[in-house]
Order: structure tokens, then sequence, then C-alpha cells
């Protein structure tokens, strides 16, 4: 019997008996034969005979018709799908097919992000290589600090935090929280019936339960539960083991204790993973308020997508890309001691800064910068009493703007000279500097500038020595030209009594004061920061005034005074000034130094002696743990600020940025024997 097109159907005329369904070349049944039942013809292959519905529904009983309506036999009533649909039907299985083996061989996000291998055992687990340990906290202390989570934020190891809150009902809680209330009270009228002494964790768990139903009952209040999940990543089972310690001391310190999900490492891990799904539910109870502490606020990310690479953030290992003119001022203050490497890490971001077309001027008192001013043609200028470069300090700047009043620029111009005579002839009196003022209109009355010039920048400007000559034959002034002759005629002219022969033709400008003598670096600082100055004032662009070993200027109320006054104006000139020194005790005891590092966004705190940390941390609230990290940096690490954020920084160069601005002796040495070794040159031995 063919039974390729389904079961088959049943005779209900008159028993179970199969109707006959004879394949191609099978004989009749014998019981038909001798019964005279005359056998159908031979069908073709496949085609059952059954008897039509409606004389089948005329030979049944009523009960019979019923059972058939209500139950039909299988296969009754099914339709031979039609050639055409079935061809469809075939060509969209066929299309579908084919679209799910496109996919599959498509690389998507899921095979990007998915592990390479995993491993779970009881204890830990193995993903791609690394070892893996879940904790969960399962008891808090009965009060929490703010922002107690941000130590563990912070560690410097790999790890995964997940935080689950559940908020519940107020009304469900508040019938639960009036029974508890009841029994605390029933135990404590117990213990009291009975002559005990009074409990206080009774008492303190009543009054805490009283406060928090009232808290809740006002709105004041919600209750949630909570669940917070670590998942610890190392390369090697003894480094995973001491991040387990650290993870678990920090937090016990703060009476917040952990467990290791042993046994449940898929889940912890599942937990741990950006899909919200709590697969290990360990939750305790909280209300709003110790909620609140478990976010931890802190930002220790100083990247933006602007500016230039400062170094390494060592809270969590990301790059500090920061771009310091985004800032409120564009200025910069670099504490450290001798070797911290301060210097390394100015000339990284002059490297750098000018890559982005920043304009760089240095004031190098040690010779650090011309080898940084070689590299990149800048211009080196060397200052002392037997170069050939000069600056005149009677010069007169370029007017920025039509605006600009000729009467101001020499008035101003007037005022920066009588701060520069008092440092170059000591402090002068009110008498001396009443002649002092009308000697300096004088001397540029001698050369046609007075206050009505139109254009005074085009006249040629006087010199020191027409003020000495002015000086000279003056009533009462013999004294301050005897003093000045030093300048002009004596051991130390030719420095500032000849005109300007110096200008600004590259991005990078060095002004070299090693060759001065002590006396003479302050004067010469002065000088040459007015000359600065009223270059950036001719022309607006963007520009950085590095000045190294600014403790010197510091030291004279005069060119702090001048100092202070750059950094206060500078903003409007686009120009940032970076301000450098080792002695922050003799820089700070100015009346200028705290006023300087307040008008200053930026700063860089490297390592710090023991004697200047106290004053350190009085002027930046210093945390203990930020103290101990200055005393205890090594060369290039410390505090970086850029306005209210600050994170731990590790000053990193590349190999041939590294070639160019180190100081290190050892390494210039062998730098000058590999130059030497390349022109041919034995090396001495």
């Amino acid at each position: 019997m063919d039974q390729k097109n389904g079961p088959n159907p049943i005779d209900l005329s008159g028993g179970s008996q199969p109707l006959a369904s004879v394949a191609p070349g099978n004989p009749a049944p014998a019981e038909e034969a001798s019964q005279g039942v005359r056998p159908p013809a031979a069908p073709e292959q496949g085609v059952v005979f059954a008897q039509k519905p409606a004389a089948i529904q005329k030979k049944m009983s009523f009960m019979q018709r019923l059972k058939h309506t209500l139950f039909p036999p299988p296969g009754t009533g099914k339709k031979t799908p039609e050639p055409k649909k079935e061809a469809a039907t075939s060509s969209s299985k066929e299309m579908q097919e084919a679209e799910k083996a496109y996919r599959e061989g498509l690389a998507t996000i899921r095979d990007l992000i998915a592990p390479s291998s995993m491993e779970f055992m009881y204890d830990k687990f193995r993903v791609s290589g690394l070892f893996a340990k879940t904790f969960f906290v399962y008891a808090y202390p009965r009060y929490t600090e703010v922002n107690w989570l941000s130590p563990v934020v912070n560690f410097d190891v790999s790890m995964d935090i997940s935080m689950f809150i559940y908020p519940i009902g107020s009304l469900e809680i508040m019938k639960f929280m009036k029974n508890k209330v009841a029994q605390l009270q029933s135990s404590i009228r117990i213990e009291q019936e009975k002559g005990l002494v009074s409990n206080p964790e009774l008492e303190t768990a009543l009054q805490d339960t009283e406060e928090l139903r009232r808290n809740i009952q006002r709105g004041e209040e919600k209750f949630f539960q909570y669940g917070l999940y670590f998942t610890l990543y190392a390369e090697t089972e003894d480094k995973l083991k001491r991040a387990q310690t650290r993870l678990e001391s920090t937090l016990g310190g703060k009476l917040v204790l952990t467990k290791s999900a042993d046994l449940q490492m898929e889940h912890g891990f599942n937990s741990c993973l950006p899909l919200a799904m709590d697969e290990l539910e360990v939750m305790r109870n909280m209300n709003t308020n110790p909620l609140s502490t478990t976010f931890p606020f802190n930002s220790a990310d100083l990247t933006s997508s602007e500016g230039i690479l400062y170094g390494v953030n060592r809270h969590n290992d990301s790059l500090i890309i920061f771009d310091r003119f985004s800032l409120e001022n564009a200025n910069s203050v670099v504490f450290a001691k001798s070797g911290a490497g301060k210097s390394y890490a100015v000339k990284l971001e002059i490297l750098r800064s000018m890559m982005v077309g920043t304009d760089v001027i240095i004031i190098d008192p040690e010779n650090e910068y011309e080898e940084l001013a070689k590299t990149v043609d800048g211009t080196y200028l060397r200052v002392s009493l037997n170069s050939d470069q000069r600056i005149n300090p009677f010069d007169l700047p370029v007017p920025s703007s039509e605006d600009d009043d000729p009467k101001e620029l020499l008035r101003s111009n007037i005022i920066t000279l009588h701060g520069l005579l008092n440092l170059m002839l000591g402090k002068l009196t009110p008498e001396e500097e009443g002649l002092m003022d009308k000697a300096l209109l004088d001397t540029y009355s001698l050369k046609g500038i007075t206050m009505e010039t139109e254009h005074p920048e085009r006249v040629e400007p006087p010199t020191m020595e027409d003020l000495h000559a002015i000086l000279s034959n003056m009533k009462g002034a013999d004294a301050l030209a005897q003093r000045l002759q030093k300048y002009t005629t004596g051991t130390y002219s030719g420095l500032f009594n000849k005109p300007t022969n110096v200008n600004f033709n590259s991005g990078l400008t060095v002004f070299c004061i090693r060759d001065l003598e002590d006396s003479l670096r302050p004067v010469a600082m002065y000088i040459i920061l007015n000359y600065i100055w009223n270059t950036i004032r001719s022309s607006l662009k963007k520009r950085l005034l590095i000045i190294d070993e600014a403790w010197s200027l510091m030291q004279y109320e005069d060119s702090a005074r001048f100092l202070y006054g750059l950094v206060k104006r500078a903003r409007k000139y686009y120009l940032g000034i970076t301000t450098i020194t080792q002695d922050v005790e003799d820089f700070v005891s100015s009346n200028y130094g705290r006023p300087i590092i307040t008008n200053s966004s930026m700063q860089l705190l490297l390592k710090q002696s023991p004697t200047a940390i106290e004053k350190l941390e009085e002027i930046f609230n210093l945390t203990e743990g930020e103290k101990y990290l200055l005393m205890n940096a090594n060369v290039g690490q410390g505090l970086f600020f850029a306005g209210l954020k600050h994170v731990a920084i590790q000053i990193i160069a590349s190999y041939n940025e590294d070639k160019i601005i180190t100081t290190n002796p050892e390494e210039m040495m062998k730098k000058q024997e590999e130059a030497r070794q390349g022109f041919g040159t034995p090396a001495r031995r």
C-alpha cells in the first residue's frame, strides 16, 4: 500500500476496514474476489481512492455524521498545493538560506568583541588568556562617606564595576517597617520586664527604623535594593591575587566587605557585562542618602578632541590630550625640584605646540633649549656683554590698532622704564623718581617724541646714553648719572645702550642669558620681557612665552610686578605664559607669587621636597595621598591641574623627541660622542 501521500482514508459506511488502495502489479485480495466485489482498475502510482463525501454522509447515522463533523479524519479536506505556490515557497526558502549564509560570512560587532576563548573554574576564570575573578559586596557600614568608591574606580588595574538598583514601593516597605517597629518595641519591653540592662543594639535599630519610616512617609527618602559587583583582570594569577588583596583591603578599610563569587564565576562575569543582567542577585537594602554616596562623582579623565599630548593618566592609563587655550586663560606654572623633569616636560610641550602652529618664545637661563632651537630651525639669541645681539629698552611698541593712543604708548613705556631703572640703580627715593621722570621725558623729546607725536613708533628712539647725557646736565641728578654710567661707559656698557638688532623671524625664539652675571640677570630678563611684550602687542597671534627660573624675577618687587602684569593681560593678546621655578618658597613668598598662580589656569607639579610640600598643600589644597605621590614620584611623574580637574600624570616622549629634548648629562655625552664618530673623529677612551 502506498503511503507517500498521507494516511489511508477510513471507510465510515460499514466498519473500520480500509478501502481498496492497490498499487500497480499487486493482486486483489482473495476475500473481495470471493464476495463478488469487482476490484478497481490499477490506478497510477501514488493515487488513493475514497468515496465521495456526499455518499458517505448519506450512509452515516446521526452520531457518526456529528463525529465526522467535529473530528474529521486526517487528510480530509486537504488541498493539493498548486505548482506555482510550491515554486514560490521553495524560491523564498532558497533566498532565506542564501541570505543566512551571506550574513554568517560577515564580521559583526559580536565577532569583534567576543573573546577568543573562555574557561570557567570554581574560583576564577580565563578570558582570552587573562585571569579574572568576580567579587560581590555583602555588607556595608552604618554610615558611608561621600565618594567612598573613588579609590577603587581609580585603581591602576583592569576592572569592570557593575551596579544594580531596584526600587521598592513605599507602601510595601511601610507595612514591613510597621511590623518591624512592633517587634523591636516588644523585644525591648520583654527585656525590661525581665530586669535586663538596656540593649543598645535594639535601641539603635528601633531609632533608625522609626527615622526611616518618617522620612519615607514624608517623601524625603525612597527605599531600594542595591547590588555591587567587581570583576578584576590580570595577566597572571599572582597579579590577580595582588589586585584582589588591594581591593579587599581598600574596601575593608571603609567597612565595606566583599566575597568572591565562587562556583558562580560565569554568572558574575555576565553580571559585570554591559547587558543589564543581574545573575548573581546579591542585594542589600539601602535608602536614598547612603545610595547616593555609592556614585563615583570623580573625573580622572583629561582627554579632549583638540590640543596636544601632555602625558599618560596614571589613574586609568588614558591619554592626557588638552588645549590650554580652551581654559579661562592659557597661563601655566610648573613647580618641581631640581632634576624632576620640569624642563623636559616644558620642552615636550613646546615641540608639540609648534606642530599645531603655535609660536614659542623662551627665556633660557641655562642654555637648555639650544638643541631644540637648532632642530626646529629657530632663532637662538645669546644675550651677554660680549654678544652682538642688542635690545634697546627705549623702543616704543607698534600700535596694534588705530584706537591705540600714542600718548598712552609713550606713557606706558616710561612707566616700564621706571621699573627697569629701579632694578639697575637700586630703589629710587621719591625725589630721585621725580628727577628721573623729567629726564625720561626730555630724553624722548630730544629725538622728537612727545605726547603730541602722532606716530612715535616711526621715529628713531633714544638710547641709554642719551638718558645719561640728560642726567649729567640736570641739576641735582649727578648721583643718578654716576650710578647709570656703569651701564653706558662702564663695566656693563654695550648691553643696554645700543639700538635693537634682533627680531622674531621664526616660530621659536630663544633668549639665552646663561653668560650674564647674576646681578645682570634680573635686568636682562626685565628688558627681554618688555621687548617681547611690545612685539606681542603689535600683532595678534597664538603664542607661548616660557620663563624658566622665574624665581630670579620674583626676588625684586619691580620685576615681580611686571611679570604679574604680563600674566594678567596675556589672555587679551592670545598669549599663554608658562612660569617655571624650582624654589617654591621664594616664588610664593613674593607678594605677586600667589596672584600669578591664581591667574594661571594650568599647573604642573612634579616631584617635590618635603620642605616645599607644605606650601603647595596650602595653595593647591592637596590631600594626603597627593602629597605622598609628589614626594615619592619618579622623574616625569606628578600632578596635572587643568581648571577644576586634576590627575596624576606620567610624562612620556617618543624616541626621537627624547633625543631632541633630553638634558641628562650622560645621554648628552653619548650623543656628542656619536656625533664625533659620525664625522670620522676617533672617540677618546
